[in-house]
């Protein structure tokens, strides 16, 4: 049919033939084998009914049109072919059905889901049940009962908090820097009641952090490796923060929830960062749960967004300056400015590779800002204050930049649609009284301080990217 020679080459459906190029790369032929557009995907799949499914580099999908245009730029986790104007799904929270602009048809999220055949679709739920559903999500027929009730179900989310605290125990008492260990010799070691060990152990072991051998001795599993203090992503830090501030302010949910007051401030008079800045040793164990966080979830983030286009970069409020690192060893031509507070700066270091390129400078978020830049980036930052504290922190950004220049905004974006950020958003109250947003609360915040919403891109992590333009 035509003189080009491939790596490989699929199967031609609507006129196109999806094609690999030798070592990577999918796209599209016609049928004279020319390129049917100039994108090259990670995977690119058969077309059906005019649409077919790529994916790109991070690992998302979407629906392209035969001349290569995206249907609706949408991107989700895994897709499906269009079939009679609806597709299979898989966002963050699970799979359901879309349509043709890529919108959900319900609420609901499933394990899996099957394309719809007159108007019904059968599904997986999260429980092991499997139902029959319509397009509006609704049950038609219950095929198989769920292997918990959903009493069982509540009942085991009612009692999370006896998994925070088995974990944060077992991390303070450093059950996990013991192992592998026997039940007695972990008595030993942490000092526990006699039998004890046995009580602790067996309780990791229902969650998923232990496993025992055939001679009784207890190791690590994969997951509890996470929880050694001489890990690379060690969540230690992390157990002790989620088990002891975050927990003793989630105890006055309630009460901030009707007066908006953060329940830390109430508990300790002092807001969780004026807190914490006179703690040593509680400030050094946050920062270094923080960038456990920071080096798991920003270091593909230059893959989701071209930071090339800039010279140099600001991180304010970087802590440890985790992003700026990753940012730096993604872009060889890049430089880095990170801004904190001055306690939080003292102890920050760049690696020895990045020393040339990356620099620390103490300043406050809420005062005029020592340094200015082209590129600002707010990575868990506005996430931490309240509305008319976010604005303050923008409008010093502007101040820092001048016009056209660009400024990032890194954090959750909520979605009302599935719920998606809503105990975090919660958390966020009650440490700080700061709050998540939606995507038009961030575009009518940025435009108080003089920023013009440019776009949101999602990444590979928890987090979007909200990026808008200086006016």
């Amino acid at each position: 049919m035509y003189r080009e020679r491939y790596a490989w080459c699929g199967n031609f459906q609507d006129g196109r033939c999806a094609i690999r190029l030798p070592g990577s790369g999918y796209f599209h032929v016609g049928s004279d084998g020319a390129p049917a557009y100039e994108e090259r995907y990670r995977y690119a799949g058969d077309f059906k009914d005019g649409h077919a499914v790529v994916q790109r580099e991070d690992g998302k999908h979407t629906h392209i049109d035969a001349s290569g245009a995206q249907a609706h730029g949408r991107w989700f986790y895994d897709l499906g072919v269009f079939h009679k104007g609806h597709a299979r799904a898989c966002d963050s929270d699970g799979w359901h059905h879309v349509d043709m602009v890529g919108e959900p048809l319900y609420g609901e999220r499933f394990e899996n889901v099957e394309p719809f055949y007159n108007g019904q679709a059968r599904v997986e739920g999260f429980d092991g049940s499997l139902s029959v559903i319509d397009e509006m999500g609704q049950t038609i027929l219950e095929l198989r009962r769920p292997s918990q009730s959903r009493l069982d179900r509540l009942s085991g989310d009612m009692v999370g908090h006896w998994r925070t605290q088995t974990t944060h125990a077992a991390v303070e008492l450093g059950v996990f820097e013991a192992l592998p260990a026997s039940a007695k010799e972990i008595e030993r070691h942490t000092q526990l009641r006699r039998s004890f060990g046995n009580r602790l152990m067996r309780a990791l072991t229902e969650l998923g952090l232990v496993w025992k051998d055939a001679e009784d001795v207890y190791h690590p599993s994969d997951r509890g490796s996470l929880l050694m203090r001489n890990h690379p992503l060690s969540l230690a830090d992390a157990a002790r923060h989620w088990g002891k501030e975050s927990y003793e302010a989630w105890s006055g949910i309630a009460r901030s929830l009707r007066t908006g007051d953060s329940g830390f401030e109430r508990l300790h008079g002092k807001n969780f960062f004026d807190w914490i800045q006179d703690r040593p040793a509680d400030l050094q164990a946050y920062h270094s749960a923080m960038s456990t966080y920071a080096r798991h979830d920003y270091r593909d983030l230059a893959d989701s967004v071209d930071f090339t286009a800039h010279d140099g970069i600001l991180d304010a409020g970087g802590g440890a300056g985790e992003l700026a690192f990753a940012l730096l060893r993604s872009c060889p031509g890049l430089k880095a400015t990170v801004m904190d507070r001055p306690e939080v700066i003292e102890a920050a270091r760049p690696p020895t590779d990045l020393e040339r390129r990356c620099r620390f400078v103490a300043g406050d978020l809420f005062q005029e800002w020592p340094v200015t830049s082209d590129a600002v980036i707010l990575a868990r930052v506005i996430h931490d204050w309240p509305d008319h504290d976010a604005l303050r922190i923008l409008r010093r950004a502007r101040q820092a930049m001048s016009k056209d220049a660009t400024i990032y905004v890194i954090d959750m974006v909520l979605d009302d649609t599935t719920g998606r950020g809503g105990l975090l958003d919660l958390n966020m109250l009650v440490m700080t009284q700061g709050a998540e947003r939606t995507a038009n609360q961030f575009r009518d915040i940025l435009a108080q301080a003089g920023f013009d919403l440019l776009d949101v891109i999602e990444t590979a992590s928890v987090s979007s990217v909200i990026r808008a333009k200086a006016l």
